[in-house]
């Protein structure tokens, strides 16, 4: 309980109060809305004389409020806060309830706040305000088993119509709670009753299956789903579920499928889908859901701006300035049209103008990777933009390393602010970064040692450091920083799947390394890199036919060129040697100076 909640604090004398309402010099604003949402007035006759009427607020009230609104103002909650539950317990007024309530959340005293929310229900039980209350004070104050009676009483005094939204507003309000399980044991059994109502069905459904994602049974989140879609099949909620479900359960994208199979002209859903993939780091799955929408619709901007993006993260620069450019053109024709009608909107012309520092700075991207670095400069120099200028400088750096100028790259990255601890990791990593694209190991190690010195326990940099490590040929110092990763941070599932592909690709300790990788993927499922990684594991232990399945299933949604060196390896070696060589052909195309690839082609001796 606050300080201010244990002692009240020095009392107001009548006669000083007294003097000060006599004098006009004193209001209280609980005493001035309680006055006004009593008292009524009417006019008589043609003279308009007006006729008080009597109000509620009688003598000892009138002063119980306004020392209670004194006091509080004199600094001392917990006095006001008793002053005021006692006026509010005898009036069973609404608007004092609440504003008791609000004292006590003002002064962080949940237990007291969640005290006269339940006084409230009592005086008053047919209040719905009062019903919600308890709820948000009861999620607040993570106490979920008291949660069900009033919410069972708030559904009851909500109209049939409203209730669905009760419902569905439910996860978000427990999405912080330290024990959602006991969320979902608790409020199972209120959901399971709207469920056998027509009216709430689909929101107690979805709601259950939302609390049971949260709980970590994602399993039964999935089967509802589906149930879901099932019952209602053109419905949009099974979707949205299903989207959600996608990076713990890889069934929940058959339902996506299906129905945009139905429906192939959901743009909403497929943009959605799209996203999701890309989340999941499928660029080559996501760019083929947004390459189909810029098909079928052209005029949807957002489309071609995700597929410049994912082309450029695949290599394809010529491919990503195209729908670029094309995003660039919506927008002109966009923003010509609402100055036409004079209806353009400070925070739509806002988000445009940064979509557009994004779009530029991709296109000089996209130059740079072509060689083309007059363009790439011509593209950076358009980028104005405060939020921008960080990116902008690391690419200006990186113009300056592909020519030869790595000295002067590295201290345009080193002017880079570092007044916030972001903006000091985000240059660090940028310089490390540079080191890294110019293949300088030694020196993107010492920049990461030292900035784990500055920014100790940072699992992010402490696994950028232990991939240096790795080139460098300290496979030792590499485990010890993964583990180290590992423990600060037990989801890290790209520290799992580096250490387990390590020790497959040096064909050590297979049945660990399988182990690792497939901790990485149960967070992930269906992560391309560590399918890839589980694939060269399989093939590691000699079980070809699951390592080809894996892999062409990697490859198949992210085109890389070391997915496709360990892919063409094992299709070579299964005897399928034309694709094998196909397979190689196009990773060359994509980034011929691969080093895996490089590597694999060399020892396999094989000439494309």
């Amino acid at each position: 309980m606050p300080e201010s909640f244990r002692h009240g604090g020095p009392r107001i004398k009548r006669n000083l109060l007294a003097t000060l309402l006599c004098a006009g010099l004193l209001a209280a604003p609980a005493l001035a809305a309680h006055a006004a949402s009593k008292t009524d007035t009417k006019l008589e006759d043609k003279a308009a004389v007006v006729k008080p009427l009597n109000s509620d607020l009688d003598a000892p009230l009138f002063y119980q409020l306004l020392v209670g609104e004194l006091e509080l103002r004199a600094g001392q909650p917990g006095v006001a806060y008793q002053v005021l539950l006692d006026a509010a317990r005898r009036t069973s007024d609404e608007e004092l309830f609440t504003r008791v309530v609000s004292i006590a959340l003002q002064a962080r005293a949940g237990d007291q706040a969640l005290l006269a929310a339940k006084a409230w229900r009592d005086a008053l039980p047919k209040s719905a305000a009062a019903q919600q209350m308890t709820i948000q004070l009861l999620a607040l104050l993570n106490r979920p088993a008291e949660v069900a009676e009033p919410l069972r009483a708030l559904l009851a005094l909500t109209p049939e119509a409203q209730r669905p939204s009760v419902l569905v507003s439910l996860p978000r309000l427990f999405q912080r709670a330290a024990e959602p399980k006991k969320v979902l044991a608790a409020l199972d059994p209120v959901l399971e009753a709207a469920a056998t109502q027509q009216q709430t069905r689909l929101a107690a459904r979805v709601t259950q299956a939302r609390f049971a994602n949260q709980a970590g049974d994602s399993a039964r989140a999935l089967t509802i789903a589906k149930d879901i879609a099932q019952h209602y099949p053109e419905s949009d909620e099974p979707m949205q579920l299903a989207l959600e479900l996608m990076p713990s359960q890889a069934e929940a994208e058959a339902l996506i499928k299906t129905r945009l199979s139905a429906t192939p002209a959901n743009h909403a859903l497929r943009l959605a889908y799209g996203q999701a993939l890309a989340r999941a780091q499928r660029a080559g799955d996501a760019a083929r859901e947004f390459r189909t929408i810029t098909e079928a619709a052209p005029s949807i901007s957002t489309a071609w701006f995700a597929l410049g993006a994912l082309e450029l993260d695949l290599r394809h620069p010529r491919e990503a300035e195209a729908a670029l450019n094309q995003y660039l053109q919506l927008l002109d024709k966009a923003a010509a049209a609402a100055g036409s009608a004079e209806a353009t909107v400070p925070a739509q012309a806002q988000a445009d103008s940064e979509a557009r520092q994004q779009a530029w700075l991709m296109l000089a991207q996209t130059a740079e990777m072509r060689g083309d670095f007059k363009a790439a400069e011509a593209w950076l120099i358009k980028v104005d933009g405060a939020e921008r200028v960080t990116e902008a400088q690391f690419r200006r750096a990186s113009l300056l390393a592909r020519q030869g100028r790595l000295s002067d790259a590295r201290k345009v990255v080193q002017a880079m602010a570092e007044d916030t601890p972001e903006k000091l990791r985000g240059k660090l990593l940028a310089e490390s970064q540079l080191l890294r694209d110019m293949r300088e190991w030694q020196l993107a190690y010492e920049v990461l040692a030292k900035a784990n010195e500055r920014l100790p326990d940072d699992a992010d940099m402490l696994y950028e450091q232990s991939m240096m490590a790795e080139k460098l040929g300290r496979f030792d110092e590499m485990e010890a920083l993964l583990r180290k990763v590992i423990k600060i941070k037990p989801d890290h599932h790209h520290a799992y799947n580096a250490l387990g592909y390590s020790l497959a690709e040096r064909n050590i300790r297979l049945d660990e390394a399988r182990t690792l990788i497939a901790k990485a993927l149960s967070f992930v499922p269906n992560e391309p890199f560590i399918l890839d990684s589980m694939g060269w594991v399989e093939f590691r232990l000699g079980n070809q036919a699951e390592a080809v399945r894996l892999l062409r299933q990697s490859y198949a949604s992210r085109p890389d060129a070391e997915i496709a060196a360990h892919l063409g390896e094992a299709l070579w070696v299964s005897g399928e040697k034309d694709e094998a060589r196909r397979i190689w052909q196009e990773g060359i195309k994509r980034d011929a100076k691969n080093e895996a690839l490089q590597e694999t082609l060399k020892r396999l001796k094989v000439g494309l």
